[in-house]
């Protein structure tokens, strides 16, 4: 029997999504009263084509210049890897409330640069360079490459995918600009979405997620899809593939209808993470998230929720700050009395993560989120998704998610 066949059964997810609503246009409304600490904030502008050769431009000429003075060269930008550079915009700890952004980056806090005379960075200084270059013949040609692409025009020179994902990324942090800005497109996507949505992609093919029993491939053009429509009444997160296929089997669209499923397949990929914020961006309904009781789980659910270090200066297009932990809970643990074969002991290497969790800026301003990585900690055990089959072979569909999400069970 569908869930929306029991009329109360969405009254606690209605009364979220007004909550969520409303502090989104309390947000909107709100005005900084600290123009200083606003302007620090690294803000991400989608730039025209012309914009962006512009500034690339304004880059090369500065390089001109330094030779022209027989100064050597170096590129800036802000690190990516430092939370010097990040700031928490948080309802309970920050000066300004905003409920659109998790992790930002904080401007010229701490830079990386790379040096024409040194010889640890003239490599990147280079590569840099290349990379730059290729971005902006993309840019005067109007055309589009993909990383794989680039890599590929000189696979000895740069060593490894890794680097040019990288570089990528540097180059958009350093002309602050959203990476499709540089005409360079993310690589295949590795998500699945299914439910209740139907939307046109980039080049006008149509979409409905509702065709295939194992999902659809997130678009990998999620800022160019259009004609988004769903009468889904929330996103459900799910960190792994193998659950959202149980999900998908055991006909939990139907079960819930009408809702959205998706899944980053484990870490998310970008594509993942900024199909998440379109769906929260256009939508307005809750997205709930579904994710191992483990540290592993719980680092995913936080990168969906405030996003990363590494990707904090466009948090604006990859964090959803609204999403709630839906489970499973390591409290769950105890109060399902999930039998003790099922749990997985936490191995060193775990704890240490869950303490490094503990001491995220992000997580310290999450108390339950704290209490329930301590009680993790206090059990010294952790549970996969998986887990809740051995209480019922359906307990998952049929009670776990549906009993928690007609009582408003997450956090």
């Amino acid at each position: 029997m569908a869930a929306n066949s029991n009329a109360d059964f969405w009254r606690c997810i209605n009364l979220l999504k007004l909550q969520l609503q409303s502090l989104d246009r309390i947000d909107t409304m709100q005005k900084s009263s600290d123009e200083v600490d606003e302007k620090s904030i690294v803000k991400p502008k989608t730039l025209s084509r012309d914009e962006a050769i512009t500034k690339l431009e304004e880059i090369i000429l500065t390089i001109v210049e330094d030779i022209s003075q027989n100064k050597p060269p170096s590129l800036k930008y802000n690190c990516r890897n430092s939370w010097k550079n990040t700031r928490l915009v948080d309802t309970l700890y920050s000066v300004q409330f905003n409920s659109a952004v998790g992790i930002e980056m904080i401007d010229d806090v701490s830079l990386t640069e790379h040096r024409f005379d040194s010889i640890a960075s003239i490599g990147k200084f280079a590569a840099t360079l290349r990379v730059m270059a290729f971005c902006y013949t993309l840019l005067q040609q109007d055309t589009y490459a993909t990383k794989r692409d680039i890599y590929y025009t000189d696979v000895p020179f740069f060593g490894n995918q890794s680097v040019v994902d990288s570089i990528i990324d540097n180059i958009a942090c350093m002309l602050k600009v959203p990476r499709h800005c540089l005409h360079v497109s993310l690589s295949l996507t590795i998500g699945c979405i299914a439910g209740d949505l139907r939307y046109r992609e980039h080049d006008g093919s149509y979409v409905d997620c509702n065709d295939s029993n194992s999902g659809t491939m997130v678009s990998s053009h999620v800022q160019g899809i259009y004609n988004l429509h769903s009468d889904a009444k929330f996103v459900l997160v799910v960190e792994k593939e193998a659950s959202f296929q149980r999900l998908m089997d055991d006909n939990v669209l139907q079960r819930l209808h009408p809702c959205i499923i998706i899944t980053g397949k484990g870490f998310p990929d970008v594509n993942t993470r900024m199909m998440v914020r379109r769906l929260w961006c256009t939508l307005q309904i809750p997205i709930l998230a579904l994710v191992d009781a483990d540290p592993h789980g719980i680092e995913i659910l936080s990168v969906y929720k405030f996003g990363s270090k590494a990707l904090s200066f466009d948090a604006h297009s990859l964090t959803v700050p609204v999403l709630k932990w839906l489970g499973v809970l390591p409290s769950d643990i105890t109060r399902l009395s999930i039998p003790h074969d099922q749990l997985i002991p936490l191995t060193e290497r775990d704890k240490c993560k869950a303490r490094e969790l503990l001491d995220r800026p992000y997580i310290q301003s999450q108390e339950v989120w704290k209490q329930e990585i301590k009680t993790m900690l206090s059990l010294g055990f952790k549970a996969e998704i998986q887990a809740l089959s051995s209480i019922s072979f359906n307990f998952l569909s049929e009670t776990y998610l549906p009993v928690k999400i007609k009582h408003g069970r997450w956090i």
